[in-house]
Formats: C-alpha cells, structure tokens, sequence
C-alpha cells in the first residue's frame, strides 16, 4: 500500500464499468468538469453533487473515478472495497468516499476505516462524504449555471470588476449597475464561480447577497 503514490495514476480506469438499465436503483451517469475539461462517471446523485463541488474548489487537477478495488480480512472474513473518488489536486491526493450518513451501515464502517488505513500509508488524505451543510449545495448550484465559457463581446466583466472594486455591493446592485442588467447577471455568477468576485457562501446566495472583488491570487483563468 505505501507503493501507491508510486503508480501512475494516468494508467488508471474505473474498476467498474457504467452501465444504464431501465430497472437500476441507483443513478449512473457522466458529469463534465470544467477544471479537467473532460466528462467524468458517477453512480449516484450524491457523486454529482460531489464532482460539481469539486469543480468549483480551487486546485483540482485530476479526479480518478474507482480507482481501485482493496482487499483485506476482518476476523478471518475476507472484504472488499471500492473506494468512490481519488482527487489530485494541488495540495495533495484526497481518497473520498461518499454514502449519506442515514445509509452507512456497520459494515461500510468498517470498509470506510480501512481505505482511511490505505490513504495513510500512502500520504494521502481521506474522507466521507456523508451529506452538506445547509445552503451548501444550493449555492453551488446556482454558480454551476454559468461556469462554462462565456464571451464578453460588451465588455459587461470590465463593468462588473469596476464597480465591485468601489466597495461591496448587493449582487442586484452590481448587476443593475451594468449596461444590460439582464446579461450582467449571466457574467456576475460566471465571475463568481471563478473567483474574479467573491461573496459569503456560508448564507443562502441570492440579490441580497454582498458581492466584493476577489483578490487576484484567487482567480482562475476564464477561458474565452
């Protein structure tokens, strides 16, 4: 297990394949990321909410969808285990397991404990995702609408940087400001989204959320 950092992990490939039935209980299906530019597998809606989330934090490089399948023994019975998500990111590997937490029975326990032992040995962080805290998801949502790229033929992002620069403003103070409102308010979530603004995500986002311009370091690239 301490050799795992030593694979390359672009040799990996999802140790189940996804498939689509009419009669499956779980929901597969194929979430496109804006930080690696390609379509990734989940198997169920809390994997999406999961990848779109990791979308939207800052450093993610790669995400390897069941990387492995681990093996071991629990007094004398043989277990396996696939864990969900291996995250590359800038600050490191993070191995993610998601299950809601009503859902985690006894023996997911036990599995979860033991990927935590391989993530370890390996220097890699672990964790399971067992729900949101309130407003989480929702507001990360909402900025997904328009994370893809979007052209700025009127200049509306120039606008929005300007004005957030004079101080906060409500998010319909900064859009209403802007040449067309209706269209500063595609480009003031894209902004959002890529941290060229930022605002308070800990609270429901909405008009009368304070919308500030982000420190530089802080931005990604928008892609044109």
């Amino acid at each position: 297990m301490r050799d795992l950092n030593k694979v390359n992990l672009g040799w990996s490939v999802p140790v189940r394949r996804f498939t689509w039935r009419t009669d499956q209980f779980h929901r597969p299906g194929l979430e496109y990321l804006i930080s690696t530019d390609r379509h990734h597998g989940f198997e169920s809606h809390e994997e999406e909410r999961l990848l779109l989330v990791c979308d939207f934090v800052a450093g993610l490089v790669e995400v390897l969808c069941q990387p492995f399948r681990l093996q071991f023994f629990s007094e004398g019975k043989a277990m396996r285990h696939t864990p969900d998500f291996l995250l590359v990111t800038e600050s490191g590997l993070f191995l993610i397991d998601v299950r809601p937490a009503d859902r985690i029975k006894p023996e997911d326990a036990l599995r979860f404990a033991a990927a935590a032992e391989v993530a370890l040995s390996a220097g890699w962080q672990y964790g399971v995702v067992a729900g949101w805290r309130q407003h989480a998801w929702t507001n990360v949502d909402a900025l997904s609408a328009e994370r893809r790229p979007l052209p700025d033929v009127l200049g509306i992002q120039g606008q929005l940087r300007n004005e957030a620069a004079q101080g906060p403003l409500t998010f319909a103070e900064l859009v209403e400001r802007c040449r067309i409102p209706a269209i500063g308010r595609a480009h003031a979530i894209h902004l959002l989204w890529h941290r060229h603004l930022g605002v308070d995500l800990s609270v429901p986002f909405g008009d009368a959320s304070l919308v500030r311009l982000a420190p530089q370091r802080h931005h990604r690239e928008l892609d044109r």
